[in-house]
This record gives structure tokens, C-alpha cells and sequence, in this order.
């Protein structure tokens, strides 16, 4: 059965969500740099630290990580402040 929502892989990065992470203070402008992007096609791409492992064993009973998924965590501010650039609808 197929699923009522695939991530698009041919979507490009439209624009930054929030302000950047050097101005968040959350990098040192390396390659470990956590971020949130709007793309092309209105979804949201986030990049973060994979903790998949980590939280697998304990997640709460309604939540799942499918085969194909990752458990992504971001620092506090970068959504936060990315919040009021992110649509209610």
C-alpha cells in the first residue's frame, strides 16, 4: 500500500527557515552545520545530528521510525527561531 505522503528527492533547496546557523552561534562554519530549509515543493528539510540509534530503544509507543527514516535532532534555537518564518497551514 502506498504512503499518503514520499519525500520528493528531485525537490531543490528553496530558502533558509530562521537565521543561519553561524549566526546562531551553533557552528564553527564546518561541515556540522545543523540547518532548516524550505524546498521547491514546500517541504521541509532539516539537517541535524542522526540519533536513530540512540533513541530507537525508546521511543514512545506511538511513535515509529520506518527503515527508510532518520531521528534528526536540532538545537533548541534554530527552531525556535525559524518559527515564525514556518506557515500555520
Amino acid at each position: 500500500m502506498p504512503r499518503p505522503w514520499e519525500a520528493d528527492p528531485e525537490s531543490e533547496f528553496n530558502r533558509r527557515i530562521g537565521r543561519s546557523p553561524i549566526e546562531l552561534g551553533v557552528t564553527k562554519a564546518g561541515p556540522q552545520c545543523p540547518d532548516i530549509w524550505e524546498l521547491d515543493n514546500g517541504d521541509f528539510a532539516v539537517i541535524g545530528r542522526d540519533l536513530t540509534r540512540a533513541y530507537r530503544g525508546r521511543l514512545p509507543s506511538e511513535v515509529s521510525i520506518g527503515d527508510d527514516e532518520s531521528l534528526v535532532v536540532i538545537p533548541r534555537i534554530m527552531l525556535t527561531e525559524a518559527k515564525r518564518e514556518i506557515p500555520d497551514a
